[in-house]
């Protein structure tokens, strides 16, 4: 089985489902991983405010961010390669880079687009206004 890997910006939690704000895109990666691991499949995601050290021990990775900067984030890997940058992957590219049938996951046409608001600090209790 391919092993999968995402590599996620600074959140103030892991998943970035936090705070009065949620960012749909974030909704639906967690809603799709979700589904994979109810099918035996895990795929790791580490967020770099809360796994530095995962960015700095996987080379590929650290190569990525140290020529792009943490703004070059998300960073997808499938058995210890980078195969997307700068976005997540849309549903059809999960069951393809992980050799899963079309109809597992629901048709999405072409990656979300969102914008991000961000909030005033001290509305939600989150500190430095992150969420």
């Amino acid at each position: 089985m391919k092993k999968m890997k995402i590599f996620e910006p600074a959140m103030c939690c892991p998943t970035g489902l936090c705070g009065v704000g949620v960012d749909p895109e974030l909704l639906r990666i967690s809603t799709v991983l979700d589904t994979l691991k109810r099918h035996g499949v895990a795929v790791e995601r580490f967020n770099l405010s809360s796994a530095p050290k995962e960015f700095v021990t996987d080379r590929a990775v650290n190569a990525y961010v140290n020529a792009h900067g943490p703004g070059g984030l998300p960073v997808v890997t499938v058995d210890g390669e980078i195969v997307i940058t700068g976005r997540y992957p849309t549903n059809e590219e999960f069951t393809k880079l992980l050799d899963f049938p079309e109809g597992m996951l629901a048709k999405q046409s072409k990656p979300v687009k969102v914008k991000i608001t961000r909030k005033k600090p001290g509305g939600c209790g989150c500190k430095g206004g992150c969420c």
